[in-house]
This record gives C-alpha cells, sequence and structure tokens, in this order.
C-alpha cells in the first residue's frame, strides 16, 4: 500500500517516518502556501492514502497572520482533498480540540457543536469542511495535546525548565487528554489499509476522536507526572506551582476543557488509544535515554 504523508518536521511527521510510512513531504517539496502545491503533489504520487500531518501550528501567532493559518489549515487542505479524491486516494486528516470552546462539562465527543474560539481552531474546522466537501473517503481525526520524544512540545519543554529551575509555574484550570504523537501515528497507520480499500458508502468516513485515554488531566497535573516519571530515573524534579490560565496571558484563548471521548473511534475500527500515563512513561523514558 502507498501512503503519501504531507508534513516532514513536525512531530506527527517524524513519528510516521519512523513507522515506515511515506515518502514524507517537506515544504521544499510542498509548500502549502502555495496555490496548487499539494493537488500537484499527490498527482505526482499517485498513492492509495494520503495523511496530512502538517499544519499552521502556532496558535497565537495565527492570531495576526489569519490568512496564512487560513491558507494552510483551510484552502490547501481541501486542494490535498480534492487531489486525493480525483486519484482515488482516501484521506486522514488531523485536526483539533481547538474546534470546540471548551465550556462543556465533560469530554468532547464528535457530533458537539462547534465553536472556535481562536483562529488556529477556525482555520483548523475550516480544514475539516473544505477536506469532508471535496473527498466523501475522507478520515478526520481530531486529536489533544500532542507531544512526543522530540521537538517542541510540553514535556520537551517542562523537561529543560526542570533542569534549569527549582519551581515552574502551570496552568491548572485547562483540562485535556494528552497524546502522544508516536500513538496518532500508530493509529493512521493501523487504519489505512482499512480505509484504501472501503467505498465511499461504507460506514468509516467522518469525524472520530483520538487522543490518550484515561482521566483528563490539567496542564499542572500533566506536568506533575512527566516529573514522577523523571524523578524515578534520577532527573531534576522542580516544585510546580499551580496557577490560572488567567496568569499566563497568550494572544489566542485556549479552550478551558479540551477533553476528547474515543468511544466512535474504538467502535468504528476496533483499536482503543492507549492510556495517557502509559504512553508518557515510554516516552519521557525515551527521551531522557537520548539526552543522555
Amino acid at each position: 500500500m502507498k501512503i503519501l504523508v504531507f508534513g516532514q518536521k513536525g512531530q506527527l511527521a517524524r513519528a510516521l517516518a519512523a513507522a515506515g510510512a511515506g515518502p514524507c513531504l517537506g515544504r521544499d517539496q510542498a509548500d502549502l502556501s502555495v496555490p496548487g502545491a499539494a493537488a500537484e503533489a499527490v498527482r505526482a504520487h499517485a498513492p492509495e492514502v494520503v495523511i496530512n500531518a502538517a499544519a499552521y501550528t502556532t496558535v497565537d501567532q495565527a492570531e495576526e497572520d489569519r490568512a496564512a493559518a487560513f491558507r494552510i489549515n483551510g484552502e490547501a487542505v481541501g486542494e490535498i482533498a480534492g487531489a486525493a479524491a480525483g486519484t482515488g486516494a482516501a484521506l486522514i486528516h488531523i485536526s483539533t480540540d481547538y474546534v470546540y470552546d471548551g465550556t462543556k462539562q465533560g469530554p468532547y465527543r464528535e457530533d458537539d457543536p462547534v465553536a472556535p474560539i481562536n483562529v488556529y481552531g477556525a482555520s483548523k474546522l475550516a480544514g475539516e469542511r473544505a477536506a469532508l466537501a471535496a473527498n466523501p473517503r475522507t478520515v478526520i481525526l481530531r486529536t489533544a495535546w500532542v507531544y512526543a520524544p522530540w521537538g517542541r512540545n510540553f514535556v520537551t519543554t517542562m523537561l529543560r525548565l526542570g533542569a534549569e529551575r527549582e519551581r515552574i509555574s502551570v496552568v491548572d484550570d485547562q483540562i485535556g487528554s494528552p497524546t502522544s504523537a508516536i500513538d496518532l501515528a500508530d493509529a493512521c497507520l493501523a487504519i489505512a489499509p482499512r480505509l484504501a480499500g472501503a467505498e465511499a458508502s461504507e460506514d468509516l468516513w467522518g469525524i472520530h476522536h483520538f487522543a490518550g485515554t484515561g482521566a483528563p488531566a490539567s496542564w499542572a497535573a500533566f506536568a506533575a507526572e512527566i516529573f514522577r516519571i523523571a524523578d524515578c530515573i534520577g532527573r531534576a524534579t522542580p516544585a510546580i506551582d499551580a496557577i490560572p490560565g488567567a496568569d499566563y496571558p497568550a494572544a489566542a484563548r485556549r479552550p478551558v476543557n479540551s477533553a476528547l471521548d474515543c468511544a466512535k473511534f474504538i467502535r468504528t475500527f476496533g483499536l482503543s488509544p492507549p492510556a495517557w500515563r502509559q504512553s508518557l512513561r515510554r516516552d519521557v523514558l525515551a527521551l531522557c535515554a537520548g539526552a543522555d
């Protein structure tokens, strides 16, 4: 089966490449900011499944760079989906918990109303809609709080700060479902063969949630678990000062609740996302081992 991945240096793209997916196209091979570039790449590679792991992900900068965010996260996604449909390919597109406003009590389900509260979320929602309109053989995977044992993310940042400071302040009134990029990549590759041979009429397509399972955590609780694991192998473990989000000002608002219900994905594909604490332990130990 031939898979084409959009993305090369991001957390998920690197996890997909490590798992054997590819080719993985970076900006120099398919610049999503250029109209037509993505569609041309799909037609040139003629894959059976396209995985779009590329995105404009700088949430705060998107507030000032709205056009670029909507170009990459919205318009380019529609081009990818349309080209995939034209070549007979299925599409797996990665989206975000930020399509929700965060006001729900309890984890979000796929049929809950969307109401993004920042430009990034709005641009990702535009991409979802463009993909589904252009290719009926599309699976949208909404995920949350993605991290990996590489790159810039919450886990790598916490471990770096832990080595530099005795105390750190972490937001404690926003909750979510931490998700390993490795688990997300494995899920994409696990469902890809089924999607490649599925007809548009089958009950597989549309929006699904995939995120780390188990009780949702606040950012402060997430950090505490990172340092609990690090402490077990003798790494620095600073004290954590839990603070409200209002004390950590940012250009873009964040949802207070980003927890995702993954029951639909489990029913549809017979796969259960791993518990986030289990995956976090694996990835923190791998990250620390690589730093030795």
